[in-house]
């Protein structure tokens, strides 16, 4: 916790003792004090500062924090994934935004406060809240007045600092915070902050009208049949889907302005069918390539959704496979090297089951074909993902030996990617794929083919994803949350 004796150069808000809580709503209720008493009050120097001048004055607020201290090496409900440590010790993590976090929040205390029956102390952490960071989206209002601080912003408030904008924690490089107690959560609060802008910026949407299920897609005609379908669900009471928020429709925090929808869509465009317990459905149009995949996956995890899906098109490796079959993928053959170093090509993604039976059910559902005659429309196996969209003009040279050793059935450039990086921010991920082309036997993609192919396969793809979905919102937390996912020494929170 804060003790003050080292800030005395800077003007602070004043400083709180710590509480300790065994309700975990109250228990957030506090941090989200705490945290808007810092934010605000950075923002209240800012608006002076840009219009007097700093004045020879610095100014520093300061992130909320979570601590727990186990005594006991004795271990709690074995078949939960989350909500335990390993090992008995001191534990925190600083936290940003609590309303916006609120029902992860309360849960993950909740589930430590039972599981050792032991309070949390909620209190000021020694981490900053950049200034950035502090005024969310209104970063603009700074470069508007570039001229009114007589020196550096950095020499007034503090900055993002990329000592504690990183993935170590969750990469499990660092095992210590500052102080020496463990980490509790996998992101620190300057972490989370940093993706939840980038999300803003990548999406044109906020970050809180996303929901706790994600599909990734790679085409825009997805987008197209996600909105019709939304539209008809929202038009059926019976739905519980409330809302569709679509890019730009978002409120500007500080003019109250609400727009229709952007003029120019941006790079990762984010649909989202809302229910009120943010159970619904986003959508994410990441384009084509492994790098607008692990950027998107990259900051939407600090989110903690539920699972997260792909869904779009594959080329067919197989001769066997036709047009518009399904690829439901069971294992990777990465060669994305996106995450080459944050988790090598030698660790295993595995196929997780719930997600697995979700995605069987729900084409079986679809397309009212089941059993063996499933196989006739789809096929389980190894996924290919490359870094080169145009991989078929090197595939003697290259990569048709990798291909046949790894009994790779599709290829693309995303799904690989995708389902990596669930298996590393430990959030349950799946891969359906549709057959869209099959170069390897000469079937490509040519205009006419693309427009008829597209139209009949894109809406029956789409609902399986939908469906799948559907189905795993049904699951409780404590099943789809997969013990495969959570490594040595892992975090309490998920």
């Amino acid at each position: 916790m804060r003790t003050g004796a080292h800030q005395d150069d800077f003007v602070t808000p004043p400083i709180r003792p710590e509480r300790t809580f065994k309700n975990a709503a109250r228990a957030v209720e506090h941090l989200d004090f705490l945290y808007q008493e810092n934010a605000n009050f950075l923002k209240s120097k800012l608006a002076h500062a840009l219009k007097n001048g700093a004045q020879g004055r610095r100014f520093r607020g300061f992130y909320p924090e979570i601590r727990v201290n186990i005594q006991t090496h004795a271990s709690s409900d074995s078949r939960q994934s989350y909500g335990h440590v390993y090992g008995k010790g001191k534990f925190a993590a600083t936290v940003t935004q609590p309303q916006l976090f609120k029902s992860y929040l309360e849960q993950q205390i909740a589930t430590l406060i039972k599981n050792y029956n032991i309070p949390v102390s909620i209190g000021a952490s020694t981490t900053p809240i950049p200034i950035h960071f502090a005024v969310n989206t209104n970063t603009g209002d700074i470069e508007a007045h570039p001229d009114t601080l007589e020196v550096p912003l950095r020499d007034v408030f503090d900055v993002p600092n990329l000592s504690t904008i990183n993935d170590d924690i969750i990469n499990g490089l660092e095992t210590h915070n500052d102080d020496g107690s463990k980490p509790l959560a996998p992101f620190s609060a300057q972490r989370v902050d940093f993706s939840l802008a980038r999300l803003r910026h990548y999406t044109s949407t906020n970050p809180s009208d996303f929901q706790n299920f994600i599909l990734f897609t790679n085409y825009q005609f997805y987008v197209d049949g996600f909105t019709r379908y939304a539209r008809k669900a929202l038009a059926d009471p019976q739905s519980g889907y409330t809302e569709l928020v679509e890019p730009g429709q978002f409120e500007d925090e500080f003019d109250g302005h609400k727009s229709s929808q952007v003029k120019r869509l941006p790079q990762m465009p984010a649909y989202h069918l809302k229910r009120p317990d943010l159970n619904g459905i986003t959508l994410v149009n990441i384009g084509v390539g492994p790098s607008n995949a692990k950027t998107a996956t990259d900051h939407i995890a600090v989110l903690r959704p539920r699972a997260w899906l792909m869904v779009g098109h594959c080329a067919g490796l197989r001769n066997t496979q036709s047009l518009g079959d399904y690829v439901l993928a069971h294992a990777y053959l990465r060669e994305d090297q996106v995450l080459d170093d944050d988790l090598p090509v030698w660790v295993p993604v595995p196929a997780l089951a719930e997600i697995q039976i979700a995605l069987e059910k729900a084409v079986a559902n679809v397309t009212q074909v089941k059993g063996y005659e499933l196989k006739s429309i789809m096929r389980t196996g190894t996924v290919a993902s490359v870094d080169n969209r145009n991989w078929e003009l090197r595939a003697k040279a290259g990569p048709l030996h990798r291909l046949s050793l790894s009994r790779a059935i599709a290829m693309d450039m995303e799904s690989a990617t995708i389902a990596a990086n669930g298996f590393r921010f430990r959030v349950p991920y799946g891969t359906l794929l549709c057959v869209s082309d099959k170069p390897l036997q000469g079937e490509l993609k040519l205009p006419r083919m693309a427009t008829t192919f597209y139209r009949d396969q894109v809406e029956k793809h789409l609902s399986i994803g939908i469906k799948a979905m559907e189905s795993l919102r049904e699951m409780p937390l404590d099943v789809l949350q997969s013990r495969k996912l959570r490594s040595f020494g892992e975090t309490a929170f998920l």
